[in-house]
């Protein structure tokens, strides 16, 4: 584990909630960010609104934001989100994990608790030194950002399936310039 768990979880939860705003929106509805919760692990005060979808989706070009800025601006975007968010982090313990660090009640809006943690998340990376593994997909027709947790920082693809298309499109390739020789 490169990062403490709690740290990976929401660098991940950031980035699969910034590609749900592709070109089909992965969050049309309730239901989707229903999955989405439950998915990704959060806990605490969920609503089931349409209000609550329109928070969370407004929270995604903040955080994409995040994959094209440089540390400055990484860091401006962070201090903004913990700033509003009225973040105080304390250490917790709740459905069986062991302590970790909330910096906003479990009870507070599922919006706000998403932009925190994963404000959390961005400020290990900036104090580690390790924003380039925040990177963007290397398949020509994605634009999802992913976070390379690989010890060797060899991921290139994200989790749309698109290695597995790179990868076949490479052996069709290679067949064909084969059966061309």
């Amino acid at each position: 584990m490169l990062f403490a768990h709690d740290t990976e979880c929401a660098l991940v939860a950031a980035a699969a909630l910034v590609n749900t705003a592709g070109g089909r929106d992965g969050l049309p509805d309730v239901p989707a960010l229903d999955a989405f919760f439950t998915t990704h692990g959060w806990s605490g005060r969920h609503e089931h609104t349409d209000v609550e979808l329109r928070q969370v989706r407004a929270l995604r070009p903040r955080l994409r934001r995040i994959w094209y800025a440089d540390t400055d601006e990484v860091v401006a975007i962070v201090n903004g989100l913990l700033r509003e968010s009225h973040a105080l982090p304390q250490l917790v313990r709740h459905d069986d994990e062991p302590y970790h660090v909330h910096a906003v009640p479990r009870d507070a809006p599922l919006a706000t608790r998403m932009a925190v943690e994963a404000a959390m998340a961005m400020a290990d990376l900036v104090r580690m030194g390790e924003l380039s593994r925040l990177r963007h997909c290397d398949h020509p027709d994605c634009d999802n950002v992913l976070v390379d947790l690989s010890r060797n920082r060899s991921r290139r693809f994200c989790d749309a399936g698109c290695g597995n298309r790179a990868a076949v499109s490479a052996y069709r390739a290679r067949r064909a310039a084969a059966s061309h020789s």
